[in-house]
This record gives C-alpha cells, structure tokens and sequence, in this order.
C-alpha cells in the first residue's frame, strides 16, 4: 500500500543501524528454489454470511489523523457492514461516500494482526477490484512487531494494488530502507490485466528466505532477491500479517482527484489462503 506512515519517519530510519543494533549483517544465503504444500495452513473461504470472521480479523480504525502518511481521504470503521461484510460467497469492502467522523468517505481495513501471522509461504487471494478515480484497493503485507524500526525499516509486501484512475493495472511491490518510493528505489512490477474491476483474478506472493516473487493468474511478474546485506536491504525474515482494504485518494489514488460518482466502490475477495514452505 506504498508508505504507511510518515514520510519523516522513513528519513528517520534509512540508512541507519540505530532501530536494530543488535542485528549483525547476516551471511548472503545460498541460491535455493522451494516448493509449497498443496494445502493451505491458513485460509478464509468466505463462505459464510455476516461480519468478517473474528477469530480471523481485527480492524485498523481511524484516519489520516492517526499519522497514516498517504493523505487519504476515508474513516476505516470496526464492524460496520456497510464497509466490510461477507456474503454470497465472498468478503466485501466497500468504501462509502459520506459523513463520518469529520470525513467524507467511510472504509473498512481488515488485518490478521495478532490472530494470523506468518514467517515465509505462498500467499494468495482471488479478487475483483472497484473502478473509479480516486479509489485505491490494497491486499498487502505488514511485518507484525516492527522489530527493525518504523516504516520503512521493517518491511511491506504488497500482493496486489490499483489504483482507479489507471484502470485495469494491477502491481505488487515490496518497500525497505534501502528500496523504497520516498527515496526513488522502490522494487516494484505491473501488469495491465483484461477485466480486473470486472472478473475475479488470482494474485499470488511468494515469500521465501531467499526470494519474493509476485504473479498474476500464475505468471510471474516480479521477483526481488535476498541480498543478503542486512536488514536495510531484507527485513524480510521476521513475522507478518495480512491486511485488506480500499483507500479514497491519498498520494496516489488520489493523483487525479476522487470522482464521487461513483461510490459505493466495492473490492470483491473470494478467498485468501497461505500454503507453507516444504522443506526438503
């Protein structure tokens, strides 16, 4: 989802040892390929009707003013079915226009934080995203403990992103210190996809020690290597957590305004599912 907090922090953080000193620069790790079990460890089907299932899924509830760095333009509520629901099979978020809180737009923002985390795996989720300028839908990856300092220090894998004012273009990105948007490194692929506001697609990352790859229905569109140079460059060795949810404007989503026609803006998912490493 690009920065989650606060650009000072990033300067804050990049380029120095301060927020981990005690993390010697590892070893680079030898070249491995890995293969994943055919069955989930974790997965949530949908299938059932209601609020989000919660021995699966928190909420993050707020807004920019609780120093969330990218200028949205929404509230995230907690239970509230009219952002987040599941129903006919799939979970809905929906990002609604009106008065909520001192904002103009209400959202939901569902993490498995706390109640599903995870170290390494195949991790995977058929979606349908909303059209719409201004919209911004994310299913992406935040580290649970921030064991090596604030964003970006830590770490994000973002599974998949679009954006509305650039229909159909689907991305998926990692952020650390070292590689990153705010400084002009970020890691990061695309991938213009026939339908995606329209029909279910299938995004998938896989996340092992040595490599991050990201695809789209099965092909492969991004790969990021374990370097093997630290933290600064791998933060990627501590747990993480899913999170889902649709944005209103922002520093990206918003580059070309909110077009208030129309909302509400639904994001579709019909499963999320981790299938764990095999070890050979």
């Amino acid at each position: 989802m690009t920065s989650f907090f606060l650009i000072p922090l990033l300067l804050l953080t990049h380029g120095k040892d301060t927020a981990a000193p005690n993390n010697p620069t590892p070893k680079p790790p030898q070249p491995k390929e890995y293969t994943f079990a055919s069955t989930p460890s974790w997965a949530d089907e949908f299938d059932y009707d209601g609020l989000p299932d919660d021995e699966k899924w928190e909420y993050d509830v707020g807004s920019q003013n609780n120093g969330w760095g990218n200028h949205e333009l929404q509230y995230y509520t907690e239970k509230r079915p009219e952002n987040a629901r599941v129903a006919d099979g799939v979970l809905k978020i929906t990002a609604v226009k009106e008065e909520y809180e001192g904002f103009n737009y209400t959202s939901a923002r569902l993490v498995s934080r706390g109640k599903a985390d995870f170290l390494y795996g195949r991790f995977e989720v058929r979606a349908k995203v909303p059209p719409g300028r201004g919209t911004w839908p994310a299913v992406w990856m935040l580290p649970t403990d921030w064991e090596y300092g604030a964003w970006p220090a830590s770490g994000e894998i973002d599974i998949l992103e679009h954006v509305g004012h650039d229909e159909d273009v689907i991305h998926i990105s990692v952020h650390t210190a070292a590689y990153n948007h705010a400084i002009g490194t970020q890691k990061t692929a695309k991938k213009k996809i026939e339908r995606a506001t329209t029909a279910f697609h299938t995004y998938r990352v896989d996340w092992t020690p040595t490599y991050i790859r990201g695809f789209v229905d099965g092909t492969q569109i991004f790969s990021f290597t374990n370097e093997g140079t630290g933290f600064h460059v791998w933060p990627f060795d501590k747990k993480f957590h899913w999170l889902i949810n649709i944005a209103v404007g922002g520093n990206w989503g918003g580059i070309e305004g909110v077009d208030d026609e129309i909302f509400p803006a639904t994001m579709e998912i019909d499963y999320v599912r981790v299938y764990p490493i095999i070890e050979n």
